[in-house]
């Protein structure tokens, strides 16, 4: 499989549905510890082969926007009157940089598999349309005044899901002259001509419409959820210098940290941690210290692999708690900005990262100013 992006994502969250209570549109109510429309966002922003991610808003929810732009692989754009219209904006946020194909996914639909959208992405290699759905196997009655009234045959139906993938330029031009009431993506595209083939859904996959289908998407949370925590340690001696840096800032200091890359001892130590959480060893096993290559290097190089390797295995980081020991400099001042740093590399919220400083009480070679150690301590969360 090929595991180069080929693909955006736009994902319709435009709607005012409230018929799931709570007195909310039902992608703005929580579902675990984050938003529904966050879980459908999440699924997308890290699958390895989604380069873009452009979100549809109602008009009233555009404040909602500066969060989302943050991120710098993601658009956020405003929605229309009726879903067509608001698909036809996402596409047109894609046009000036079309990607090879896009998949089109209801915000209704938080619990989205990899498996699913992978799929889903490889039909698009030989079609120009594919969707999941999943066979019908319940009898089909007609119902006329509370009564059975007549019953249809279920052969050859199926009951069908999102993301709707099609390469960019079918479904922009079906969309240019799509019937504003059409049901999906599916139904747009076979008007215009689209062939659009089925690809294995997933039962998981549920679109929440009622109270009760949040208590299933719990439900299905708590089953699947596997949290992984690793921990990490480094240290790195001083040497002649003026200044270091220690996870990506720059400190001024009467000395420098010495070591084969930049000597990030604390972006080092929160590197480890994710690699041991994944069980992949530690930064030397991916950039051995005998390799010329990451003499100098500046340490991001080894966090942003780590963090794209964590996407990769249908994880995302929990959080990150990072302890610095050493004497001096003073690491107060900056701690705000090394949080950031770090969170901004890994695409993570700020509030998710904690830095923090200690001293070893005179002891060691921290209290004997030779050097500074740092603990990391990571968790993982499955997406």
């Amino acid at each position: 499989m090929n595991d180069q992006p080929t693909a955006a994502a736009v994902i319709v969250a435009a709607g005012r549905g409230t018929r799931a209570g709570g007195g909310l549109p039902k992608q703005w109510r929580s579902l675990g510890a984050t938003t529904v429309a966050a879980h459908a966002i999440a699924a997308f922003r890290h699958h390895p082969r989604i380069g873009r991610v452009v979100l549809v808003l109602h008009p009233d929810d555009m404040g909602l926007a500066a969060g989302w732009l943050a991120h710098p692989d993601m658009m956020v754009v405003e929605g229309g009157a009726t879903r067509a219209a608001s698909v036809r904006s996402g596409l047109q946020a894609l046009e000036a940089d079309a990607p090879f194909s896009v998949l089109i996914h209801d915000v209704a639909r938080p619990l989205v598999p990899r498996a699913v959208i992978d799929r889903v992405i490889e039909a698009l290699s030989t079609a120009e349309g594919a969707a999941p759905a999943v066979p019908v196997v319940d009898a089909l009655w007609v119902g006329t005044e509370g009564r059975v009234s007549d019953t249809r045959e279920r052969a050859g139906l199926w009951r069908a899901q999102t993301p709707q993938g099609f390469r960019f330029a079918a479904i922009r031009d079906a969309h240019a002259l799509a019937d504003p009431d059409a049901p999906d993506d599916v139904a747009v595209a076979r008007a215009a001509g689209v062939d659009v083939s089925i690809v294995e859904g997933d039962e998981r996959n549920l679109k929440i419409t009622g109270p009760a289908d949040f208590a299933r998407a719990e439900a299905i949370l708590r089953a699947e959820m596997d949290i992984r925590m690793g921990n990490g340690f480094d240290v790195h001696a001083f040497t002649e210098g003026d200044g270091v840096t220690l996870c990506g800032i720059e400190v001024a200091h009467d000395r420098a940290l010495l070591g084969h890359s930049d000597a990030d001892v604390g972006m080092h130590a929160v590197t480890d941690a994710i690699y041991g959480a994944l069980a992949e060893g530690d930064i030397g096993r991916h950039f051995p210290p005998s390799d010329p290559e990451w003499k100098g290097a500046a340490s991001d190089i080894f966090l942003r692999h780590a963090g794209k390797l964590t996407q990769a295995r249908g994880y995302r980081v929990g959080n990150i708690d990072l302890t610095l020991i050493c004497e001096a400099p003073k690491i107060g001042p900056h701690a705000d900005a090394m949080a950031a740093n770090l969170a901004d590399i890994l695409g993570i919220a700020p509030d998710r990262v904690s830095v923090k400083a200690t001293t070893s009480e005179g002891l060691g070679f921290p209290g004997r100013k030779e050097g500074i150690a740092a603990m990391a301590t990571v968790t993982l969360i499955s997406e």
